[in-house]
């Protein structure tokens, strides 16, 4: 079942709430750029994945994370491009926001996506409301301080970081809210979902990190060759090439062990390995078959 037609129905109904008389155009503009056109949609379609294995008896709840998820990443995504982190002139191909609407305004429309993360799930028409509180929570974890993408872009200011704690939080953690929000929309038992996404988002960043490496700007829609350039942790850099590789193939299979019993156990097991084999540049597929 193709579940994008959920996720960019609920991120556009957000968006034209966000953007009503009181929100100046301009902003308005700058929100809708930095949402649409969307990459793959990995992490909303994780959440809605999930949520469909766990009995999905409440869509709107789980269209609902899966957005605020998205617009958590697309959040990140504007402020890691601006001068003072990537200074990139280039996202999904196109001018990045800073570029296309100047840094003010791209500062503002990353904060104002965060909170509109948090305003989806508030105003989602819920089946079952008392949802909203766990959802809520794992929403705040995976942006905050503590382990979320705030921490994960502050450890580049460090001068020294574990590589791995830097990808669990730069990019661990929205996977693992994926996963968590999933299954607490569809009211299941929901932190023991947490260590399959935190394995899905190690190796979607390791993989990232070989993009980055061997990718060129035309295959990756963003500058290439960037870690290197900003000094910043990278399991190539650390691990090299080869290396990297395998640490990729080893989260792919743990991944594919750590689902939990679920109703949909066996589809998503197979889902999960066809989409982590997505990951590669299309030149290192076959390495990593």
């Amino acid at each position: 079942m193709d579940l994008t037609p959920r996720i960019e129905r609920t991120l556009e109904q957000a968006l034209r709430a966000a953007a009503g008389a009181d929100c100046p155009p301009r902003l308005a503009d700058a929100l809708h750029y930095a949402v649409f056109p969307g990459g793959a949609r990995i992490r909303p379609r994780l959440a809605l994945a999930v949520a469909k294995a766990c009995g999905d008896d409440d869509p709107a709840a789980a269209d609902a994370a899966a957005a605020a998820i998205e617009f958590l990443h697309c959040a990140s995504l504007v402020h890691d491009d601006l001068p003072c982190f990537d200074d990139a002139d280039l996202r999904r191909g196109k001018p990045s926001a800073h570029r296309a609407f100047g840094e003010p305004l791209a500062v503002l429309a990353g904060d104002a996506l965060i909170v509109l993360a948090f305003e989806t799930i508030a105003a989602a028409p819920m089946r079952r409301p008392e949802r909203i509180g766990a959802l809520v929570g794992v929403v705040g974890r995976a942006v905050g301080a503590q382990g979320g993408i705030t921490a994960g872009q502050a450890w580049e200011c460090e001068s020294a970081v574990d590589l791995a704690a830097y990808h669990l939080a730069k990019t661990g953690s929205l996977f693992a809210a994926a996963t968590v929000a999933g299954a607490a929309a569809a009211g299941a038992a929901h932190e023991p979902w947490r260590a399959l996404g935190e394995t899905i988002g190690e190796a979607f960043q390791v993989a990232d990190d070989i993009s980055d490496h061997v990718g060129s700007e035309a295959q990756l829609g963003k500058p290439a060759g960037r870690d290197k350039a900003l000094g910043r942790p990278s399991a190539v850099l650390e691990l090299g090439l080869e290396a990297a590789v395998g640490r990729l193939k080893s989260l792919v299979a743990r991944a594919a062990a750590l689902v939990p019993p679920c109703p949909g156990e066996a589809d998503f097991r197979a889902l999960i390995l066809h989409e982590t084999r997505r990951f590669m540049p299309s030149g290192m597929k076959t390495v990593a078959a």
